[in-house]
């Protein structure tokens, strides 16, 4: 018997258990293994890629947000009330909270994996690639979002009493979009309710990223849903011109502040992007002629979209997120070709393609975005 005829059973075996995923915990019997890291936050948040195996076998991926402990009761209290309202929100551009697990002193939220990039990674590519995104792709995401955003906004609880649901924190960042080009909103850790039997988030709670804040969030006034309607806009406008509103990047890191392990946690609940006060000035001094002249050349029927969603006074934006989807989607249907889940994934896998090339210049916020950089039991592992 020669070497290529000789058993390899053991071998294969003998590999196969050199590459399982190490175990986290064992949750009602499902035990959840860690493949991956896909994201650290500035607030010291661990997001992994894990796989839940039931009793019969493995039953697909899900994404586990590791958060630290916070220190005083009321603030642990804000934390297991902010998965409790995740749990009220299903809606199909809405990522799910399945479960919150405290392990090893740290709570653990176990959610859906959203199998693809985030707008943040998008605009990462886009910035290197030297071109935005399509008008289509803008107007698509963007209003799958509000529509999100009014499901949340307008959800009652059993009484039909209004929950008060504001999101906080709508950022590229916080938008995904899956491998069959879905819009997924996630990260409702920041939101403000007035959920009955919640201990309150104060409006004045500085968290999220201040570069999509409103005015009225950066002036520590009260927040409603048009508020969420400010940061949309901001989005928006980036996707269309590949570059923030404002002179953001001249001032340091422009989205995200992730750290590596070892480093020093911020002592914030969260670290934002920018210096809160820089951002308040930026925001005071902008004018509706910057609009105009970033968003120069585009119809005017998507111009009219962003300056009413951008208006510094709350009741003069879209008097809904409803309001502002629809107006999207109505410049949408106008577009030269029609646009939806097929169009975006296709759009996004010619800008992955496109930027594989330059992977080795390029520090993505994400980890695994390039196919070719999993590991096999990565790969094996995929839906």
């Amino acid at each position: 018997m020669n070497d290529a005829e000789k058993p390899t059973e053991k071998r294969t075996e003998d590999e196969l258990g050199a590459r399982k995923p190490p175990l986290m915990f064992v949750l009602d019997g499902i035990s959840y293994e860690s493949i991956r890291e896909l994201e650290w936050r500035g607030n010291g948040e661990l997001l992994v890629l894990a796989r839940r195996t039931f009793q019969q076998g493995v039953a697909g991926h899900v994404a586990i947000r590791t958060l630290r402990s916070p220190s005083q009761f009321m603030n642990r209290r804000r934390l297991v009330d902010a998965v409790r309202l995740a749990f009220l929100l299903p809606h199909p551009a809405i990522a799910q909270v399945h479960h919150l697990k405290i392990h090893q002193g740290a709570p653990h939220v176990i959610m859906e994996y959203v199998d693809g990039p985030s707008l943040d990674t998008v605009l990462n590519l886009v910035a290197m690639l030297e071109r935005p995104v399509s008008p289509s792709f803008a107007l698509y995401v963007t209003s799958e979002i509000a529509d999100a955003l009014h499901h949340a906004h307008t959800l009652r609880d059993d009484q039909g009493t209004p929950l008060g649901i504001i999101h906080r924190d709508v950022s590229p960042r916080n938008i995904y979009l899956d491998m069959h080009g879905a819009v997924k909103l996630t990260h409702f850790g920041a939101a403000y309710s007035l959920m009955v039997g919640r201990e309150e988030t104060p409006h004045l709670l500085l968290k999220g990223d201040v570069a999509y804040a409103s005015p009225e969030y950066l002036r520590r006034q009260h927040l409603a849903p048009s508020s969420d309607v400010f940061s949309l806009g901001l989005v928006l406008v980036e996707l269309l011109i590949g570059r923030h509103l404002f002179n953001v990047e001249d001032v340091g890191e422009a989205r995200s502040l992730f750290l590596r392990p070892g480093e020093p946690v911020p002592k914030p609940e969260e670290s934002p992007s920018l210096p809160f006060e820089l951002m308040r000035n930026m925001i005071e001094r902008y004018r509706p002629e910057d609009v105009e002249k970033a968003v120069r050349g585009l119809p005017d029927t998507l111009t009219a979209i962003i300056h009413k969603a951008l208006q510094k006074v709350p009741a003069e934006r879209h008097s809904t997120a409803a309001e502002m989807s629809d107006a999207l989607r109505v410049c949408l249907t106008q577009m030269p070709q029609p646009y939806g889940r097929k169009e975006a994934r296709e759009e996004v896998s010619q800008l992955i393609a496109d930027a594989s090339a330059h992977r080795d210049r390029l520090e993505l916020p994400q980890e695994g975005i390039f196919p070719e950089g999993l590991e096999q039991h990565e790969l094996s592992l995929r839906p």
